[in-house]
Protein backbone atom coordinates (compact mmCIF):
# COMPACT_ATOMS: atom_id res chain seq x y z
CA UNK A 1 0.00 0.00 0.00
CA UNK A 2 1.03 3.21 -0.63
CA UNK A 3 0.71 6.36 1.62
CA UNK A 4 1.32 10.04 1.00
CA UNK A 5 1.77 12.56 3.20
CA UNK A 6 2.15 16.53 2.53
CA UNK A 7 3.47 18.98 4.58
CA UNK A 8 4.88 22.63 4.34
CA UNK A 9 1.38 24.43 3.18
CA UNK A 10 0.54 27.51 5.93
CA UNK A 11 -0.53 31.26 5.37
CA UNK A 12 1.55 33.90 3.35
CA UNK A 13 1.34 37.15 2.28
CA UNK A 14 0.32 38.24 -1.69
CA UNK A 15 4.40 37.74 -3.36
CA UNK A 16 5.30 35.28 -0.90
CA UNK A 17 6.76 31.94 -1.29
CA UNK A 18 5.82 28.30 0.28
CA UNK A 19 7.58 24.78 -0.38
CA UNK A 20 5.24 22.32 -0.27
CA UNK A 21 6.12 18.38 0.12
CA UNK A 22 5.07 15.29 -0.52
CA UNK A 23 6.74 11.79 1.21
CA UNK A 24 5.69 8.48 -0.67
CA UNK A 25 6.24 5.52 1.94
CA UNK A 26 5.19 1.88 0.68
CA UNK A 27 5.47 0.42 -2.47
CA UNK A 28 6.77 3.56 -3.96
CA UNK A 29 9.51 1.65 -6.66
CA UNK A 30 7.05 1.37 -9.76
CA UNK A 31 5.33 4.90 -9.68
CA UNK A 32 5.27 6.22 -13.11
CA UNK A 33 4.33 10.16 -11.92
CA UNK A 34 3.55 12.47 -9.31
CA UNK A 35 1.15 15.17 -9.71
CA UNK A 36 -0.14 18.66 -7.20
CA UNK A 37 -3.69 19.38 -7.67
CA UNK A 38 -5.79 22.06 -5.76
CA UNK A 39 -9.39 23.37 -4.67
CA UNK A 40 -10.47 26.24 -3.40
CA UNK A 41 -12.97 26.83 -1.17
CA UNK A 42 -16.44 26.17 -3.42
CA UNK A 43 -14.53 24.93 -6.85
CA UNK A 44 -13.96 21.54 -8.29
CA UNK A 45 -10.47 20.14 -7.93
CA UNK A 46 -7.87 21.49 -10.57
CA UNK A 47 -4.61 20.24 -11.74
CA UNK A 48 -1.58 22.33 -10.36
CA UNK A 49 1.51 20.35 -11.95
CA UNK A 50 3.12 16.74 -12.57
CA UNK A 51 6.61 15.53 -13.06
CA UNK A 52 7.69 11.71 -14.86
CA UNK A 53 9.05 9.73 -11.55
CA UNK A 54 11.78 8.26 -13.86
CA UNK A 55 12.41 11.44 -15.63
CA UNK A 56 13.06 15.19 -15.15
CA UNK A 57 10.09 16.24 -17.27
CA UNK A 58 7.34 18.35 -16.00
CA UNK A 59 4.13 19.69 -16.92
CA UNK A 60 2.24 22.78 -15.37
CA UNK A 61 -1.29 24.46 -15.24
CA UNK A 62 -1.36 27.67 -17.43
CA UNK A 63 -2.43 29.34 -14.01
CA UNK A 64 0.97 28.73 -12.67
CA UNK A 65 3.63 28.10 -15.12
CA UNK A 66 6.20 30.37 -14.14
CA UNK A 67 5.78 30.75 -10.78
CA UNK A 68 5.76 27.23 -9.61
CA UNK A 69 8.33 24.37 -9.82
CA UNK A 70 7.66 20.81 -9.08
CA UNK A 71 10.66 18.55 -8.69
CA UNK A 72 11.46 15.46 -7.19
CA UNK A 73 14.26 13.04 -4.66
CA UNK A 74 14.27 9.73 -5.76
CA UNK A 75 16.43 9.18 -2.51
CA UNK A 76 13.74 10.58 -0.38
CA UNK A 77 10.61 9.34 -2.16
CA UNK A 78 9.61 13.01 -1.63
CA UNK A 79 8.13 15.38 -4.58
CA UNK A 80 8.20 19.23 -3.69
CA UNK A 81 5.94 22.12 -5.22
CA UNK A 82 7.97 25.32 -4.81
CA UNK A 83 5.85 27.65 -4.68
CA UNK A 84 6.60 31.69 -5.68
CA UNK A 85 5.16 35.15 -6.35
CA UNK A 86 1.92 33.93 -4.85
CA UNK A 87 -1.45 35.19 -5.14
CA UNK A 88 -4.77 35.13 -3.12
CA UNK A 89 -6.42 33.12 -6.16
CA UNK A 90 -3.75 30.62 -5.25
CA UNK A 91 -5.52 30.09 -1.98
CA UNK A 92 -6.57 26.37 -1.53
CA UNK A 93 -6.12 22.82 -0.08
CA UNK A 94 -3.33 21.16 -2.08
CA UNK A 95 -3.27 17.36 -2.88
CA UNK A 96 -0.04 15.28 -3.81
CA UNK A 97 -1.30 12.16 -5.98
CA UNK A 98 0.75 9.08 -7.55
CA UNK A 99 0.35 7.73 -10.74
CA UNK A 100 1.26 4.48 -10.66
CA UNK A 101 0.84 2.74 -14.28
CA UNK A 102 0.88 6.34 -16.53
CA UNK A 103 -2.83 5.49 -18.24
CA UNK A 104 -3.88 9.04 -18.56
CA UNK A 105 -3.02 12.44 -18.83
CA UNK A 106 -1.03 14.03 -16.25
CA UNK A 107 -3.67 16.43 -15.69
CA UNK A 108 -6.63 14.33 -15.60
CA UNK A 109 -7.20 13.01 -11.97
CA UNK A 110 -8.85 9.71 -12.91
CA UNK A 111 -5.32 8.42 -13.92
CA UNK A 112 -4.20 8.90 -10.42
CA UNK A 113 -4.65 6.22 -7.87
CA UNK A 114 -3.20 7.01 -4.73
CA UNK A 115 -3.40 10.82 -3.19
CA UNK A 116 -2.68 12.70 0.12
CA UNK A 117 -4.89 14.26 2.75
CA UNK A 118 -4.18 17.84 1.60
CA UNK A 119 -2.67 20.77 3.07
CA UNK A 120 -3.80 24.38 3.00
CA UNK A 121 -2.23 26.76 1.36
CA UNK A 122 -3.75 30.44 2.23
CA UNK A 123 -2.52 33.80 0.29
CA UNK A 124 -3.87 37.43 1.69
CA UNK A 125 -3.97 40.28 -0.22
Amino acid sequence: QVQLVESGGGLVQAGGSLRLSCTLTGRTASMYRMGWFRQAPGKEREYVASIRWGSTSTYYADSVKGRFTISRDIAKNTVNLQMNSLKPEDTAVYYCAADRLGRGAGYDQAAYDYWGQGTQVTVSS
